[in-house]
């Protein structure tokens, strides 16, 4: 998340407001601001805003929903902030929060702010070839050691209990893209009635419930940069209490599947492409070896993985149509989205015949 030091403060970034934001910290928070705001709009989200923001003693993060179209429980914050508020000195590293806005008076949307960590987010191919070769097996299994420990939070203890409603979650899941889906959507999308349909009539029992991610993959983690250990897990937006096996198949999608991965080079690096990082089913035995979890059904939640990620990018799709969306890029999202139907469809179609995983 770098950023320039020296820029000025601005009251023209899309969705933050500097100047009325400076005003009302300290108003509600004499003595947290120490010196002028300096913002800065962070390159490559593609949902939620992201800004950096320093002071002269303070380097922050502030999150925000996208500016227009915002889907019904689509980009909570109040849920982003209260997640990784009950995280903090768990096993799962996450950024310290400072404060949670939930009224969308000062910036047109509840925000949160939350102590800057540093490290670096691995977006593109380059990103995976610039860690030195022999770290790549380290950085990889240290992604599933923490998808891992987060599945084996302590709901109870981490005062998560009431975070959501665990029964029936994937069917409600498949639901609500479904309905997701038919807000978002401007045009048509061959083979996703069937895939959306086929998940609805085959969805797995639930083994275990956990805190859940719900977008878990390589980049949403923060990696230090002396020895790619996991700084930080970000992008806490989707999660709440469910199967812990749907961040398990979303992460195979963003890592590379097979042959299933064409076309989903503008919007994910693939590590699996990349050599010296594992495939995706090494990924998915190592999570196997650390939580016991039977993985006999992966793929139908891998096909489930590619049925959600493809909603999400119609989702921007839509919005980029209707010109509210903020950086660039966009224009190639939605050129995805039926690469992704087809391997949703490949995926369930391998569940059907209840082949090894992955």
């Amino acid at each position: 998340m770098g950023h320039d030091d020296d820029a000025p403060a601005r009251g023209e970034l899309p969705g933050l407001d500097v100047a009325a934001l400076s005003t009302w910290l300290d108003v509600e928070r004499p003595g947290l601001r120490t010196g002028p705001l300096r913002a800065e709009l962070v390159a490559g989200g593609r949902s939620n805003l992201t800004y950096a923001l320093d002071d002269d003693a303070h380097r922050w993060v502030l999150r925000r929903p996208p500016l227009g179209h915002v889907l019904a429980t689509a980009h909570d914050m109040i849920r982003e902030h209260t997640v990784i508020s009950a995280l903090a000195g768990s096993a799962v590293p996450v950024p310290a929060t400072v404060l949670l806005h939930a009224d969308p008076d000062l910036l047109g949307a509840p925000f949160y702010l939350m102590e800057r960590v540093e490290g670096q987010v691995l977006r593109t191919r380059d990103d995976l070839l610039g860690v030195p070769a022999d770290d790549r097996e380290a950085l990889s299994r240290a992604l599933v050691g923490t998808l891992a420990a987060l599945h084996d939070v302590d709901v109870e203890a981490a005062g998560l209990a009431d975070f959501g409603r665990p029964d029936g979650f994937m069917a409600r899941q498949v639901s609500r893209w479904s309905r997701q889906l038919d807000a978002s959507r401007s045009r048509d999308l061959p083979g996703i009635e069937r895939l959306r349909d086929g998940l609805a009539g085959s969805v797995p029992p639930a083994m275990s419930t956990t805190v859940v991610h719900g977008d878990f993959r390589l980049d949403n983690l923060l990696v230090r940069p002396d020895d790619h250990g996991v700084a930080a897990v970000l992008d806490w937006e989707m999660a709440t209490l469910g199967d812990p096996l749907a961040d398990v198949g979303l992460l195979a999608v963003y890592w590379g599947t097979g042959s299933a991965h064409a076309g989903l080079g503008p919007v994910a690096a693939l590590p699996a492409t990349v050599p010296g990082y594992p495939d995706a089913a090494t990924l998915a035995g190592w999570y196997a070896e650390l939580t016991g979890r039977d993985l006999a059904r992966i793929p139908w939640y891998v096909g489930f993985g590619y049925f959600k990620l493809a909603v999400i990018l119609e989702g921007i799709h839509y919005r980029w149509t209707q010109g509210m969306t903020v950086g660039s890029g966009f224009d190639q999202v939605g050129d995805v989205v039926p690469g992704l139907v087809a391997a949703g469809l490949e995926a369930l179609a391998a569940d059907q015949g209840v082949p090894d995983p992955l």
